[in-house]
């Protein structure tokens, strides 16, 4: 009778390093854990979570946009501030520019979600992650965000406020056809550079996403101790008070991005570049006086109101999308 061959439970020295390495799988490679599955699903969820808060909240963010930009507009209730809108612009014109807004919401936070997923895969490699972990994430990923999308809201903010009647004489209008005729009227008229409007104050709104992001991460933990997952009333409260505390810190400097985005506005020969660190420095300083007037405050209400909802909406439909994967 033939000898039978060792079996993978044999003591054979020879056999038993083989059989260990078919057993173990080798572990993940960075490129792996950054190019994951796992990764797509946490970016394609932001994406259309964000698309379908916005969509639904749109009027309200065009009522901030206007506040934001054209400073002597007076600010009222949201209601008020629309039915003006409406009367002097049209029906439609609260969802004036939604198509490049959508579009630029959805690249960025698919951008945002992806990069911040992909860096925690990579750096946590299955911890528990903490807060300073998530907040410095959230800054990175929202870095690689600024950089790679801003020109995406230059253009579609000056395509948003385009057939708007501003209070501020001071504001040049604009005429594009589209996205595409808006690029390259910018880089005709103004150089590729404009394109990068607001990257300074964009940058430092990072920490916006991030204190969000952190924020809902530690209060995530904080009740998965206590149950066994997260429900979507949870989610949305959670992500709502993330979103009021990250825009309550960061107010003024949305402010100041949006009217940079827009750089439509006239400026003083000896102060055209606008982008420089004396005209944020500048317009910040006419916000902070702003809101000793308590007029700022009445534009947050209206920003709060727009971001509460839409936030929580975010959160509860990225939490949603991702289970179903």
């Amino acid at each position: 009778m033939a000898r039978a061959g060792p079996t993978v439970g044999s003591l054979d020295p020879a056999v038993q390093p083989v059989a260990a390495e078919r057993q173990q799988p080798p572990p993940p490679s960075a490129m792996s854990s950054i190019a994951s599955y796992e990764s797509l699903v946490h970016a394609v969820s932001g994406a259309v979570g964000s698309m379908t808060a916005m969509t639904v909240f749109f009027p309200l963010d065009t009522a901030r946009l206007r506040l934001q930009v054209d400073e002597k507009r007076k600010s009222k209730t949201t209601p008020a501030v629309l039915l003006e809108i409406i009367k002097e612009e049209g029906l439609l014109a609260p969802y004036r520019g939604w198509f490049p807004v959508i579009s630029s919401l959805c690249c960025s936070n698919f951008v945002y979600f992806y990069t911040f997923n992909s860096l925690k895969a990579l750096w946590v490699k299955g911890q528990h992650s903490t807060t300073g972990k998530d907040l410095v994430l959230g800054v990175v990923a929202g870095v690689v965000n600024v950089l790679l999308t801003t020109p995406l809201w230059v253009v579609n903010t000056r395509l948003k406020l385009q057939g708007a009647k501003f209070r501020n004489e001071d504001i040049v209008p604009t005429n594009y056809k589209g996205i595409i005729d808006a690029f390259h009227q910018i880089i005709r008229d103004e150089g590729v550079l404009a394109l990068w409007n607001g990257t300074f104050p964009s940058l430092l709104l990072v920490f916006n996403p991030a204190i969000q992001f952190m924020f809902y991460e530690g209060s995530k933990r904080k009740l998965l101790k206590k149950q066994l997952q997260l429900t979507s009333l949870d989610a949305f409260v959670i992500g709502a008070i993330a979103k009021a505390v990250a825009t309550t810190l960061t107010y003024p400097l949305q402010t100041v991005q949006s009217i940079l985005r827009f750089g439509r506005h006239r400026l003083n020969p000896e102060n055209r570049t606008l982008g420089s660190l004396r005209n944020v420095l500048y317009l910040l300083q006419q916000r902070v006086s702003r809101e000793e007037d308590k007029e700022m405050v009445k534009e947050v209400i209206i920003l709060m109101s727009s971001l509460f909802f839409s936030g929580a909406r975010t959160y509860k439909l990225y939490l949603m999308l991702k289970e179903k994967h």
